[in-house]
C-alpha cells in the first residue's frame, strides 16, 4: 500500500476516536483544536509538556509518546478503566500497575489518594514514569520498580524501541534496541500486601504474568484485575481463551464499567471485544465503591 495513503488511514482513524469518544461527544471543536494544537506545538516546540490531567494532578508528555497523548485529546484516554481507577481506590488502599509505561494509570491512582505500586521494565520508559511521579510530589504514596514480572525470577530481553507496544522478545523474532531485563513473580513483590485493584497491559505475557501471581489471585482482598487480552499472547504461543477462562475459574466474573451512570454491567463471562477486560471478584462490593466515590475534575474541562 502507498505510504502516503496509510499515514491517511492513520489520520482519519486517529481522529474519528477523538471525536467518537464519550468525553468529547457534544465537544468536537474543543477536542479538535486540542489535537491541532498538539500536533503544531509539538513540531514548533518539541520538548516535554505538563498535561494538566485530574484533579491538579499532571503529567509529562513528549512528542511520539503514543500511549499517552490520547489523553491530551480526550481526557481520559482509555475512559471506561480509567475512571474505574479513579471511583474504585480509596486512600490508602493498593493499586497494582503492571506495565505502567510513563504512568498514566499510575498517576490516576495518586489522584484517588491510593498508594500505587508501579512495574515498568523498559529504563527509558521508567525513567518518565519515575519523572511523573515526581513531579507531582506523589513518592511517598506511589513506589516504581523497574523489572518485568514473570513467574519466577531470573532475566528476559525487551524490545526498547516501540513506545507503548515494548515486549518481551518471543523465541525466533528479530528486533533491534534489544535489552536484558531482571524479571520477578508478582507474589515475590507484593510480599504479602493485598492490592485491591491490578491493572495489566504486557503486551501479550499476562500468561507467565499470572503465574507467578498464585497467591495474590486466590487473595479475596483483591476486587477486580483490569486486564489487557488483545490476541498479542500468541507471539509465545499462549492460548488467551485459556487464560480467560483461568481467570473466570478463580471466581472472578466479566463487566463493563459505565462510568457517567456508575454502573457494572455483566458481560456474563464474554470478554469485553476491546482491548481491555474487567474481571471483577465481588460486584456488590466494587459497585457499592464506584456509586459512592467523590467526582473528580478532568484537565479537559467537566467532571467524571
Amino acid at each position: 500500500m502507498d505510504p502516503g495513503r496509510v499515514d491517511e488511514m492513520s489520520l482519519l482513524n486517529s481522529l474519528g476516536f477523538i471525536l467518537r469518544h464519550p468525553l468529547n461527544r457534544g465537544h468536537g471543536a474543543g477536542a479538535l483544536i486540542r489535537w491541532v494544537r498538539w500536533q503544531l506545538g509539538s513540531r514548533l516546540l518539541p520538548a516535554p509538556v505538563l498535561l494538566s490531567f485530574v484533579d491538579g494532578v499532571r503529567l509529562l508528555v513528549e512528542p511520539g509518546m503514543t500511549g499517552v497523548t490520547g489523553n491530551v485529546y480526550c481526557g481520559l484516554h482509555e475512559f471506561e478503566d480509567m475512571a474505574l481507577v479513579l471511583h474504585a481506590l480509596r486512600a490508602d488502599d493498593l493499586f497494582v500497575d503492571i506495565g505502567a509505561n510513563v504512568g498514566s494509570y499510575t498517576i490516576l491512582g495518586g489522584a484517588a489518594g491510593a498508594r500505587v505500586l508501579a512495574i515498568e521494565p523498559i529504563p527509558s520508559t521508567f525513567g518518565w514514569l519515575a519523572r511523573n511521579i515526581a513531579v507531582n510530589g506523589l513518592g511517598e504514596r506511589l513506589r516504581a520498580l523497574n523489572l518485568g514480572l514473570g513467574r519466577a525470577e531470573g532475566r528476559l530481553r525487551f524490545t526498547g524501541g516501540l513506545d507503548a507496544m515494548n515486549h518481551v522478545l518471543a523465541e525466533g523474532e528479530v528486533a533491534e534496541n534489544l535489552m536484558e531485563v531482571p524479571v520477578r513473580a508478582l507474589d515475590s513483590v507484593l510480599d504479602g500486601e493485598s492490592p485491591i485493584l491490578i491493572k495489566m497491559d504486557v503486551e501479550g505475557f499476562e500468561t507467565e504474568v499470572l503465574a507467578g501471581a498464585e497467591r495474590t489471585l486466590a487473595d479475596p482482598g483483591l476486587l477486580a484485575i483490569i486486564m489487557e487480552l488483545n490476541g498479542s499472547g500468541s507471539r509465545y504461543g499462549f492460548d488467551e481463551d485459556a487464560l480467560h477462562r483461568d481467570v473466570l475459574a478463580r471466581g472472578f466474573a466479566t463487566y463493563r464499567y459505565r462510568p457517567f451512570d456508575r454502573v457494572l454491567e455483566p458481560l456474563n463471562g464474554a470478554r469485553s471485544g476491546g482491548g481491555n477486560t474487567l474481571y471483577v471478584r465481588d460486584a456488590v462490593r466494587l459497585a457499592e465503591r464506584v456509586r459512592s466515590a467523590p467526582r473528580f475534575r478532568l484537565g479537559i474541562g467537566g467532571e467524571i
